[in-house]
């Protein structure tokens, strides 16, 4: 986000310059007001982020301006500066909105964090906004994502989806292969036909034959009628064969055939039939592998193997959690008439240090849950499953190496500061790095 719009309002001139001298240690740019009504009349010409407010002042009071910053503004945050012995006062600037309050005298370091924590706020609520406007105009069918990983997906299936090629789809359950089939057929020649998906480990090799190629009646018991058969349904259209894998060798010769010259008979018939499909396959193992060991055959392999799709795993396009995140929750608040519309920072870093295991279904679901759990208008930390996502260090070495370096050191800081009990001079030590670095370190992991 661009540099955030900042007020220092105090009717003392040296605190004023004290404050705006502490923030200009840490890159930090803030335009000085030196009452409520000078401070008014920038708001009304321009939209303010941030305020540092004194909260006794002639003329009008700090309350009063958090009161007509928050109608100008409805996100931007106040900090108010009380005098000692006026705790109250503070508590009830909070209660009417204000995002913090110091109190007086009130050292630089103590400034600064709740500076940095707002502008950690302000980024948040800005990412927020722009994830809300992504989501507004994605379709329910879209694969969403702006990573390298994605880009270079979508760019392939822009390629492809024209011709009328088989194509193979490759990933780990829950990434998102029946999406990848969809957007192939949706920018295809056969858009306005149908998308036909079958999930081949879901039904019995004798009843997914009957329901794939159809029977004749007589076939076995039960088949007192012919009856047309899925591929016949899904004529000029798209077929997605789901888990292609588990299906059985004899099984695989019949829809070698079909891919072959579109040619298959029915159970219990004798002549052949024709379709004109376009033919979309998907497993979540490897096909290369599963016939080097002998269990899918290769001339089925090869003939599926005209494009091959590698859906990327969610833990490699960290980047895309996010916008995924807000996706599920805009949905699933709607679902639920729930008024959520944001992510607090702690949930989000708690999401994006998560290795994801089972992939976008996984994020799905932990969404889902969370939008029933949560209170207020954010989505929390604690409405998150602990059992899932684990804060501490995992055991595991192989789960270490999964472990962005950010997050290793964002865990060690934590460690180190609760070992020195919050004292930031002897943190700094034992980190072998200076204090305002540490501070910097505080400001992005939001600590």
């Amino acid at each position: 986000m661009p540099d955030p719009a900042i007020l220092i309002v105090d009717d003392d001139l040296r605190m004023r310059q004290l404050i705006r001298d502490t923030l200009a240690s840490e890159g930090i740019n803030a335009t000085l007001c030196s009452d409520g009504p000078e401070a008014a009349t920038c708001l009304q010409q321009r939209t303010v982020d941030l305020i540092i407010t004194d909260l006794m002042m002639p003329q009008m009071d700090g309350m009063e301006l958090l009161k007509l910053a928050l109608q100008a503004n409805p996100d931007c945050l106040v900090v108010v500066i009380t005098g000692y012995g006026s705790i109250e006062s503070a508590v009830q600037a909070i209660k009417n909105g204000g995002y913090d309050y110091l109190q007086k005298p009130f050292e630089p370091d103590h400034l600064l964090l709740v500076v940095n924590r707002a502008l950690v706020r302000l980024r948040l609520q800005e990412e927020n906004r722009q994830l809300r406007r992504q989501v507004a105009g994605c379709q329910t069918d879209e694969l969403l994502g702006s990573s390298k990983q994605m880009t270079e997906l979508k760019t392939l299936i822009t390629r492809i989806a024209p011709f009328d090629t088989t194509v193979l789809i490759q990933g780990e359950t829950g990434t998102g292969k029946e999406l990848v089939a969809r957007m192939i057929h949706r920018l295809s020649q056969r858009r306005d036909q149908c998308f036909l998906p079958i999930n081949c480990g879901a039904l019995p090799e004798s009843l997914l034959e009957s329901e794939l190629f159809g029977h004749a009646r007589g076939a076995f018991t039960g088949a007192d009628k012919d009856k047309k058969g899925l591929l016949e349904s899904a004529d000029h259209g798209t077929i997605f064969l789901d888990e292609i894998n588990t299906t059985s060798p004899a099984f695989q010769v019949k829809l070698l055939r079909v891919l072959q010259d579109g040619s298959f008979i029915r159970v219990g018939d004798h002549d052949p039939r024709t379709v004109d499909l376009r033919v979309i396959a998907a497993s979540n193992v490897s096909l290369d592998k599963e016939v080097q060991a002998g269990r899918f055959r290769s001339d089925l392999f090869y003939r599926l193997n005209v494009v091959t799709i590698e859906v990327p795993l969610l833990r490699e396009r960290n980047g895309d959690i996010g916008l995924l995140a807000h996706y599920f929750l805009t949905r699933y608040a709607k679902q639920y008439g729930l008024q959520l519309t944001g992510i607090s920072p702690d949930a989000m870093h708690y999401l994006r240090s998560y290795h994801w295991p089972g992939n976008v279904r996984e994020l799905e679901n932990v969404i889902e849950r969370a939008v029933i759990m949560a209170d207020g208008n954010d989505l929390q930390r604690q409405n998150l499953p602990g059992f899932s996502l684990k804060p501490d260090l995992l055991s595991s070495s192989s789960e270490l190496e999964l472990m962005p370096i950010s997050e290793l050191e964002r865990r060690h800081i934590i460690r180190v500061l609760k070992a020195t009990e919050g004292h930031k001079g002897k943190a700094s030590k034992l980190l072998g790095m200076s204090p305002s670095s540490l501070w910097r370190k505080i400001k992005l992991y939001d600590l």
